[in-house]
């Protein structure tokens, strides 16, 4: 699983190494449908503070195609974790989802006398 990550901020090479190190771990059960995630931060409004920092987490997956989860928090920590938990859960669902399909079978009509 390749994990991309794209910021702006100035403190972004720990903020680097924390999203890392989240990504892999939240997505350490599903790696192997997981080709690539990408974790973007902005700040939407600059210094002035608030709950204004942007997590997009894009994750492209082999048979789903691609999943893009959106989070705004007052940090960088709980964007991602938001962010992150909201992925799991969608990945989760649709893995659970494409295993029930592959095991539904036709059951043989019953026979009318």
């Amino acid at each position: 699983m390749q994990v991309i990550f794209k910021s702006r901020q100035s403190d972004s090479a720990a903020l680097r190494e924390e999203s890392l190190q989240r990504v892999r771990f939240a997505l350490r059960r599903i790696k192997t449908v997981v080709l690539r995630a990408q974790v973007m931060f902005t700040d939407i409004n600059g210094p002035r503070g608030g709950v204004d920092k942007h997590c997009l987490l894009a994750v492209k997956t082999d048979k789903s195609g691609s999943v893009v989860i959106s989070s705004l928090a007052s940090n960088w920590r709980s964007a991602l974790d938001q962010s992150l938990e909201r992925m799991v859960r969608n990945l989760n669902r649709t893995i659970h989802r494409q295993q029930r399909k592959g095991r539904r079978q036709a059951r043989p009509a019953m026979e009318v006398q």
